[in-house]
């Protein structure tokens, strides 16, 4: 990467009068984030972007946009274009962010697939993957390109990011489970390339019921980990998948050892058994859980506020608190969307001795624009039942249609009841608000984002 001679100056013989002691690291930013320090990776990043390094930039831009306030993306954005100006990775990570942005325009799409192409053409592989989900979420946007011969052609050059892309493909079009040896065979070939097949092949053998692959696959994994070859989250992602049920068998006891060697390392591991134990009440006592979010809370670790809020306010495993509930939901609010959902519930219930319908509104809508489909059931049932707000027919049904798009099971019986009660002008409306409501959605947005994050790029090495 090439910088002025001038910007290099100031930084470099500080450097070399105070022996590096204490200076702003892009290294240990990185080391930070790993270990899930990122008041630490923060701080080494903004020093450092400010000066204007392209890298230092981006990996600000990723902090900021794991946030879910709307400001900390805005910032994330701005700081991706100015990456983007001299570096063909920032112009890749700007790409990826305007494909799965919110309420993204169609120009926004259209300057996504050439930043990412011209990207890809630069040599950042990396870009492929985001280019082929991007090209699948909006076929209207192109209606030339023909996914599968693309990804056709990428394989016959050989490029690794083209299997994961085909990987992808299965994905979207529910063919995984039919494609399970060609996928083996893929992440044994790229393996020690794309982390991302560390969790890939957990899911093929979790979803074969393979227990002799599964332990040799856990054992290669644990041995590459440490040795530094396997970055943490990845490991973290495959003890999710063994604790994923709707994979297969799921064996929750080795998603436990797994992540309880992984947390000393990596405090987000912390929560995740935290998690695993809520939902596996058989692997320990509230003592145990309570001593895991403990130590995610003294890591800086939102998600572990958001449990706590989640114990305080369904009362499973100590009783019912809506106060402290509150609490620590408005504490993970600010990076976790989930949050707003269960805000959004105590004040549409009453929960703390009356309905808030104002703020049970703004919460809900958050948490349904983040992708939570039961918050638009929620919402639905506010504007259907009237407790504390004006019962509205129009705003219920297009609430209530969202969430059955999203299969959530109860929708169903709901729009049943609304249907027969909108007039004609009820329903024109309920229509022209349906759009409007899918336009700041940004569309398969948030489909789109999932099926980036599950398909982690890997850099080319």
């Amino acid at each position: 990467m090439r910088f002025p001679v001038e910007r290099l100056a100031l930084p470099l013989a500080i450097a070399l009068a105070a022996g590096c002691a204490g200076l702003p690291d892009e290294r240990l930013a990185q080391q930070a984030l790993e270990r899930g320090d990122v008041a630490t990776a923060q701080a080494n990043f903004q020093a450092l972007a400010t000066l204007g390094y392209a890298d230092s930039q981006i990996g600000l831009a990723e902090i900021q946009a794991a946030n879910g306030d709307s400001a900390a993306q805005a910032r994330a954005e701005k700081l991706y274009r100015a990456a983007a100006e001299t570096s063909p990775r920032a112009r890749a990570r700007l790409g990826k962010w305007l494909a799965a942005k919110p309420g993204a325009t169609d120009a926004e799409h259209r300057e996504a697939e050439q930043l990412l192409s011209r990207a890809f053409n630069e040599g950042v592989d990396s870009a492929l993957v985001p280019l082929i989900v991007l090209y699948l979420q909006y076929p209207q946007a192109w209606p030339e390109v023909n996914p599968q011969q693309r990804i056709d052609q990428w394989r016959a050059q050989g490029l690794p990011q083209a299997d994961l892309a085909q990987i992808v493909l299965y994905r979207t079009q529910g063919t995984y489970d039919q494609n399970l040896g060609e996928i083996e065979q893929v992440c044994q070939r790229w393996l020690r390339r794309m982390d991302v097949c560390w969790m890939e092949l957990a899911t093929v053998y979790q979803i074969q019921g393979n227990a002799d692959k599964q332990k040799a696959h856990l054992d290669q994994l644990r041995s590459a980990w440490q040795a530094g070859r396997v970055p943490p989250e990845r490991v973290e992602s495959v003890a999710l998948v063994l604790a994923n049920s709707e994979l297969g068998n799921a064996d929750p006891q080795a998603a436990q050892a797994l992540l309880t060697e992984l947390a000393p390392q990596y405090p987000a591991a912390w929560v995740s058994l935290a998690q695993l134990q809520y939902d596996n009440p058989d692997l320990g006592d509230v003592e145990q859980m309570l001593d895991y979010l403990k130590k995610g809370q003294d890591a800086a670790q939102p998600r572990a506020d958001l449990l706590l809020g989640r114990l305080y306010y369904d009362g499973k495993w100590m009783p019912q608190d809506p106060r402290k509930a509150e609490q620590y939901l408005l504490k993970a609010g600010a990076s976790e969307p989930q949050a707003h959902y269960y805000l959004g519930q105590i004040y549409r219930r009453g929960y703390l001795g009356k309905v808030y319908p104002d703020k049970a509104l703004e919460h809900l809508l958050i948490a349904a624009r983040s992708g939570q489909a039961s918050a638009d059931m929620a919402l639905a049932h506010l504007f259907s039942q009237g407790r504390g707000v004006q019962p509205n027919r129009v705003n219920a049904y297009v609430f209530g249609q969202l969430a059955q798009r999203q299969q959530v099971a109860s929708a169903g019986e709901l729009m049943s009841q609304l249907e027969p009660q909108l007039s004609p002008a009820e329903r024109s409306q309920a229509q022209q608000l349906l759009k409007r409501e899918e336009q700041a959605r940004g569309g398969n947005w948030q489909a789109t984002a999932s099926l980036l994050q599950n398909n982690q790029e890997q850099e080319a090495l």
